[in-house]
């Protein structure tokens, strides 16, 4: 059974869909994976807090000490121990926050409160093992003693506890809202790059699905012609019928690729004009540049073949004149200019701008290369048609033809 090229179209977008769907649903757990990436974050965060916190205790200290009060703030080292003690901590509590995340906000809003809590009233503990472990005691902080923990039992650290566990808290707020908003720029810097490889997805089944509406549109046509020349030149139709399969393996394989180089652009032109040539032999002339005189350029696949099947169909018809067709390809600047010209019947000018193959030739240009591009086509003068594609000149191949607005979303 054959398949329809929207059905061949259709699974990738459908994956494409199905997986966008589950990373959304799993943006927590996604969050949670993806944590080491917001380690150096948290870590130059971290050293930041404990140098200001050294130096600002460590200042007070000093002018408190021009005014004979000593002991007030706990020595340097103790509190570099302290927040070497609080950063395994502090990354723990930051884990679970990112795992947790904020959806919806009445479950986890009491998990990030206890992450927090948790982390700031361990935060004068901490300083006091400091202490104790330096053997400063009593004589750097009072909460490090023995019956500094008396006092403290009894109520009098409560304050100084509460004070800690204050600035802790504002700290492991910054911290949060810092890990935070690194964790959604890198969601929205996939959620950029998913977009634009979703849009060049599209682009590319936009354009395979033209291909595909041209390939038996061309092959239609080219067996009429044929068919012409079966009963009264049996010989001259079987030469064509060879031709035609050279024509058909050149069509798929141009179908395949985006782009190709104009010399075969214009000898795949060629071959076919040879075919119409032989059914029109006494009213078909065909001028086209020689290959030595093509510029080396790179341009959509099959993109002057409507052009030129155009011409074919829209000169011959309404008179049993002859036809001339010229095919032109030149380069200003950087852009690139493709004409096909072709001799009309007079009174036939505005007959020859609409159908197939002129509507899939404005499609692909402004697919691929949007503002870039331009197609007109309509009478130059009253016995002359002309076809004209104005494009980027592509010198380094399709790379060169990216559009400039999708990478800029990069």
């Amino acid at each position: 059974m054959s398949v329809s090229p929207l059905d061949r179209l259709t699974p990738p977008f459908a994956d494409l869909a199905e997986h966008a769907t589950v990373q959304a649903g799993r943006e927590g757990l996604a969050a949670g994976r993806s944590f080491w990436p917001h380690l150096t974050v948290l870590t130059a965060f971290w050293i930041y807090v404990a140098l200001s916190n050294v130096l600002y205790a460590n200042s007070m200290q000093a002018s408190l000490s021009s005014m004979k009060i000593e002991h007030v703030f706990a020595a340097w080292d103790a509190r570099l121990i302290q927040h070497l003690l609080l950063y395994p901590l502090f990354l723990l509590s930051m884990w679970r926050s990112l795992r947790t995340g904020w959806r919806p906000l009445w479950r986890a809003a009491p998990i990030q409160l206890l992450c927090a809590l948790g982390f700031a009233v361990l935060a004068f503990p901490a300083l006091a093992l400091g202490t104790h472990l330096l053997g400063q005691g009593e004589h750097e902080h009072p909460g490090s003693s023995g019956q500094g923990w008396t006092d403290f039992l009894a109520g009098g650290e409560i304050p100084t506890w509460i004070a800690s566990a204050t600035n802790f808290l504002v700290t492991y707020g910054f911290g949060l809202a810092l890990v935070t908003g690194f964790a959604f720029y890198q969601r929205l810097r996939d959620s950029q790059l998913r977009s634009a490889a979703l849009e060049r997805a599209l682009t590319q089944a936009h354009l395979a699905a033209l291909r595909m509406q041209l390939s038996p549109h061309t092959l239609f046509n080219l067996l009429h012609t044929i068919r012409g020349q079966i009963s009264w030149d049996p010989p001259a139709a079987q030469a064509m019928v060879v031709q035609l399969g050279d024509l058909l393996r050149r069509l798929l394989s141009a179908g395949e690729r985006e782009f190709s180089r104009l010399s075969d652009e214009l000898q795949f032109v060629a071959l076919y004009l040879e075919l119409q040539q032989k059914r029109f032999a006494d009213r078909l002339t065909i001028t086209a540049p020689a290959r030595e005189d093509t510029p080396r350029a790179w341009v959509p696949s099959l993109i002057l073949q409507p052009l030129v099947e155009n011409a074919v169909l829209h000169g011959l018809a309404g008179h049993e004149g002859a036809v001339t067709i010229r095919v032109e390809a030149s380069v200003s600047a950087e852009t690139l200019t493709l004409r096909v010209l072709n001799t009309i019947a007079p009174g036939r000018g505005g007959s020859g701008d609409t159908g197939i193959g002129l509507a899939n030739v404005r499609e692909r240009l402004a697919v691929q290369f949007g503002e870039r591009a331009s197609f007109e086509a309509g009478p130059a003068d009253e016995h002359l048609w002309r076809a004209q594609i104005h494009m980027p000149l592509l010198r380094d191949g399709p790379d060169s033809a990216a559009r400039p607005d999708v990478g800029a979303a990069l």
